[in-house]
């Protein structure tokens, strides 16, 4: 069988590979990624780098540092955050961009650290932006960023893959943020669930770079672990004109040349005939129309003239983030904005994803259209995306934003309402007041289709390892919702406070999800949640919160693969057990359809690794069994005691 685009780049990063292996689907690997950017978050590595062990960073050119989240913040707590880590940098020959460059991820990909048929990661899960560049770009935690730059390495098990096809071309005024948006609402039944997509088609040709870096960066919220475009003409063109701008600009060296770009053309990786993809589906591009999403759920879509019609008033409207934030971007809000006002009642928010951005705008007279029609500037950064900073939301407000997620309580206050569009969606809404249309929609069918392709599955044969427990049994709490958020789980109020103790960050776990659930869960409980749990941010917070609260583990349908990442890296069990779920929600379906959030059952689960089943109300269930490296990772206590070991010889 041929490989993937995926597997073909999985293949170049792995280490310890025999000769001739070809990497597939459902591979544990041990990968040396060519980079690793951390934020912000970069105070919160730093501790676990020591706390294995490390003194010096296996290659400084690996590791990058962007501060691109709380940048609004001038306190003397952040400001010494920032420059504990910018030390920390320059004593280890660290690349560091400060506070008001930019976004991690735009700095990431204008600054030349991704390359076509690389494999870069970062410990934010808006890293599926390299996805634009055809890199794969996926993400990481914390405990995994310490270890490479421990070792260079972490482990890493290869995703399925889902091919998706786009063909036609985009209709006048539609744009990428349109398309990414329809393939949620589309396709919002976990399709793509922790699936890697690879973008191909006729259709990839006629988007332009901000388009699909914007379509690959959304793949998060679609469910996906990471979004490729081809290496094609297009990308070609861009990285000359970025060879051209670091010569221009005098770097010595520069991240890359002309001669550098037709390398890997000539060496340009593409997917095998015969490739096998768990999932196909198609979309034509020219069937796409602007929609919006939410309220407060990305994968809820309405087409702007339905939702035109009802005249959503708004309080404010953001153009900003690592989404929509481009020079593209603020280019079309500026084109609808022109010669118009912001409406009295709304503000506006702009903050280019970098630095550069803002400066073409400046040139180009974008940024002043922008600031005449009243919009408010912020420094290049996140800040409302996350919460964080001038703009949030209050209570009662509605907001229409650029960016991409709109989770409940994500950008201010749980009791105000977030819909997500195009920069040019945003602009024109923020002129009438209400959500509304730049121009005349008709809304017209969109074709779409997904074909499932069953795999060759061999059967598991993993022994329980000394040091594993054998057995576990608990009460069980049900929280039936799906996709339940690590917003939820552990808050943006709390997510960047390092000074929490382990009994402090246990008693803010699922506060933003249910007010009630401290007051029902107890220690030893076991949480069986609904699909994708932990979805979204890439926080480890949302894992480790509820195991100082006691949780012994979660059982859920699915799991987003960050969460469950981030789970078993600080010794955490995540099962995923759909039948039990199932169960559990008709056995419970009062409590479900009485909007309960959390449910104490009142009856306990046991569970037996060795034989891989789990026996609730005399039903016994089958999961799939913890194979060596979970294991290894739970008796060890995390994924810094594994390192640890390595790095001491054991």
């Amino acid at each position: 069988m041929g490989q993937t685009l995926i597997e073909k780049i999985a293949n170049r990063y792995a280490v310890g590979l025999k000769p001739g292996q070809k990497v597939h689907a459902g591979d544990y690997l041990s990968i040396r990624p060519k980079h690793v950017m951390t934020h912000d978050n970069t105070s919160a590595v730093i501790p676990k780098f020591a706390a294995i062990g490390a003194t010096k960073i296996h290659d400084p050119g690996q590791p990058v540092f962007c501060l691109d989240h709380d940048i609004q913040n001038m306190s003397p707590e952040n400001l010494a955050k920032y420059a504990k880590i910018e030390a920390f940098a320059r004593k280890h020959g660290i690349a560091f961009y400060k506070a008001g460059s930019g976004i991690g991820h735009q700095i990431m990909v204008e600054e030349g650290f991704v390359t076509p048929g690389s494999l870069v990661v970062a410990s934010d899960s808006h890293s599926n932006l390299y996805g634009g560049a055809a890199a794969l770009g996926t993400p990481v935690v914390r405990t995994d960023a310490a270890a490479i730059w421990a070792t260079g390495k972490t482990w890493w098990q290869v995703p399925p893959i889902a091919k998706v096809t786009l063909t036609g071309c985009l209709q006048p005024g539609v744009v990428g943020k349109d398309v990414i948006i329809a393939l949620c609402g589309k396709f919002n039944n976990d399709e793509v669930l922790n699936h890697v997509c690879e973008f191909v088609g006729d259709g990839v040709a006629g988007l332009s770079m901000d388009q699909r870096l914007t379509i690959a960066n959304m793949t998060t919220e679609w469910g996906a672990l990471a979004g490729v475009f081809p290496f094609d003409a297009v990308l070609r063109e861009y990285l000359h004109a970025r060879a051209d701008l670091y010569a221009a600009r005098g770097d010595d060296p520069p991240r890359f040349s002309r001669p550098d770009v037709e390398t890997w053309w000539r060496e340009r990786l593409e997917a095998d005939a015969d490739a096998f993809y768990a999932k196909e589906l198609t979309l034509d591009l020219g069937q796409v129309t602007p929609h919006v999403a939410g309220p407060n759920e990305v994968k809820t879509i309405t087409a702007l003239p339905d939702i035109e019609r009802k005249q959503v008033k708004i309080n404010r409207a953001y153009l900003l983030s690592c989404v929509n934030a481009r020079f593209e971007d603020l280019c079309e809000a500026a084109e609808v904005l022109k010669g118009h006002k912001i409406a009295p009642h709304v503000s506006m928010y702009v903050a280019a994803a970098s630095a550069s951005v803002e400066e073409q705008a400046r040139k180009a007279g974008v940024w002043d259209t922008l600031t005449a029609a009243g919009a408010k500037t912020l420094p290049p950064g996140c800040g409302p995306c996350i919460g964080l900073g001038e703009g949030t939301l209050e209570a009662g407000e509605v907001g229409i934003s650029a960016t991409n997620r709109n989770f409940q309580g994500r950008m201010g206050s749980r009791e105000a309402k977030v819909y997500l569009s195009s920069p040019a969606v945003v602009a024109a809404s923020a002129v009438a007041g209400y959500i509304k249309a730049p121009m005349t929609i008709d809304t017209g069918y969109m074709d779409a289709t997904i074909t499932v392709n069953a795999a060759a599955s061999a059967p598991a044969d993993v022994e329980v390892i000394d040091g594993f427990p054998s057995s576990v049994t608990g009460r069980v709490l049900l929280l039936p919702k799906d996709n339940l958020n690590t917003d939820g789980i552990y808050g943006k109020d709390v997510t960047y406070r390092e000074d929490l103790t382990p009994e402090q960050m246990g008693a803010a776990a699922m506060l933003n999800y249910d007010p009630e659930f401290q007051k029902i869960a107890k220690r030893g409980d076991i949480i069986v949640g609904g699909s994708n749990f932990g979805t979204g941010s890439s926080r480890e917070q949302a894992a480790t919160a509820l195991a100082h609260r006691g949780i012994q583990l979660v059982i859920a349908a699915s799991f987003s693969q960050t969460y469950a990442r981030n789970a078993f890296n600080n010794g955490f069990i995540v099962i995923e057990c759909p039948a039990l779920v199932d169960d559990l929600r008709q056995r419970y379906a009062t409590d479900v359809s009485a909007g309960k959030r959390t449910i104490a059952t009142d009856e306990k689960l046991s569970i037996d690794y060795a034989r891989s089943e789990m026996t609730f109300a005399g039903k016994t269930y089958s999961f799939p069994a913890l194979g060596t490296v979970p294991q290894q990772l739970i008796v060890f206590g995390g994924a810094e005691a594994c390192v640890a070991a390595e790095l001491k010889g054991l």
